[in-house]
């Protein structure tokens, strides 16, 4: 099977402009494809995830990858599937930011001399002049057309901004400028971004006379993906200080039964063999599929080595035995803990809660443990004995963490 064809089956792709053109580009390693991705935080997260993966499968079949880092669309902001306007970061944020982006990707796509390059807008975006962009770029686009666009639509409503307005504009012509200096014929997005795509190879054959292609890939990157980005306690970062690899891989681990082996087909480099035998597996081995996927995924984040301290770590917790030195802990000061610490004072310390509030409904509902233990009173007081011990605090059925006297 090629590679064009193992998209499809995997179920990545959406929608293509030119899919005769396309398949024979990817499945010979024609495709000199980019992806972008606005610096919009100092850490990838797991909603970038399928585009990164989809970078390294083409790349392992011989296709060359451009990653493009908005450090000059971040000044204005994306506004698709937004209800709201981003707020405005600073030059300084976007560069520390895109810096840390490149960082992360080395782990997924190789970069070098005949194989993946890293650009940023920034570098041309930010030196146009004004006027002549007008005339030579603003004069190919219909204000009627980009007002029936998808990334507008749920805009209208509420008001948006001549600055967003914009955005297609410069996300088309950076396809223009990627076609015009490093050869890139082909652009690939979540759905979510169809209409921006469209305005770029629309403007590459009006500037150009030249083909140029457009390529969706479907579900986890867009409204399930961003859905998927995020938890109780925010967004699920690549960063391992911000996510640790721990609390990504139970990320993964918890997943909903119907959602398993979809992710694993997307974003798994498992065969499509083996993920054919384990579609076949018995109902009751639905936890031995997630710990796969949450192993894999693991493996290729944060390294086979972090991906086993993370299983070991669940088996623990799940078990009780075994090794819990890679559970997400909380160092408590010994004079803190002296005369012990309440229950609620501890959760908010190891930010489990945000609040003694919503410490007190968790636990009036039943949804807290401590050392295997539902706690039933919000009175209850942690020795200092207990804490030099370590306790282990269960939030509900997913949320495991560790408070420890240093």
């Amino acid at each position: 099977m090629q590679i064009y064809e193992e998209l499809q089956a995997r179920g990545l792709i959406a929608q293509v402009t030119d899919e005769p053109q396309i398949r024979d580009l990817i499945n010979n390693g024609g495709a000199r494809f980019y992806i972008g991705f606005d610096p919009t935080a100092d850490s990838l997260h797991v909603g970038h995830f399928m585009a990164l993966c989809l970078m390294k499968r083409l790349q392992m079949a011989g296709n060359k990858p451009v990653v493009l880092v908005g450090g000059g669309t971040a000044h204005i902001g994306d506004p698709s599937g937004r209800t709201d306007m981003r707020s405005m970061m600073t030059t300084e944020i976007i560069e520390h930011n895109s810096e840390c982006f490149r960082k992360q990707m080395e782990r997924f796509i190789e970069f070098g001399e005949g194989k993946a390059v890293m650009v940023n807008n920034a570098d041309w975006l930010l030196n146009l002049n004004y006027v002549e962009m007008l005339r030579d770029v603003g004069a190919c686009f219909s204000v009627n057309n980009m007002l029936r666009a998808e990334c507008y639509k749920q805009r209208m409503e509420k008001g948006l901004s001549f600055l967003e307005f914009n955005y297609m504009i410069m996300q088309a012509y950076d396809f223009l400028y990627l076609h015009n200096n490093l050869g890139c014929n082909m652009q690939f997005g979540g759905d979510d971004q169809w209409s921006n795509m469209l305005a770029g190879t629309d403007l590459i054959r009006r500037k150009t006379g030249k083909d140029a292609f457009a390529m969706t890939i479907t579900l986890l990157l867009n409204s399930e993906g961003k859905k998927m980005g995020k938890t109780q306690k925010g967004a699920v970062w690549l960063d391992p200080n911000k996510t640790t690899p721990f609390e990504f891989f139970q990320y993964w681990r918890n997943v909903d039964d119907a959602d398993v082996m979809k992710c694993i087909r997307m974003l798994t480099f498992i065969s499509l063999e083996e993920i054919a035998e384990m579609e076949n597996w018995a109902d009751n081995r639905i936890n031995e599929k997630k710990e796969v996927l949450a192993f894999e995924l693991t493996k290729l984040v944060h390294g086979e080595e972090e991906a086993v301290k993370a299983r070991e770590a669940s088996h623990a917790l799940f078990s009780g035995v075994g090794d819990d030195s890679n559970m997400p802990t909380t160092e408590i000061d010994a004079a803190d803990a002296e005369n012990g610490i309440g229950i609620m004072d501890l959760m908010m310390t190891c930010k489990l809660t945000a609040s003694k509030g919503e410490a007190r409904r968790l636990i009036q509902q039943g949804g807290v443990s401590v050392n295997g233990e539902k706690v039933t009173s919000i009175d209850l007081v942690i020795t200092k004995e207990q804490l030099t011990e370590g306790v282990k605090i269960k939030k509900g059925k997913k949320v495991f963490h560790k408070a420890v006297v240093k």
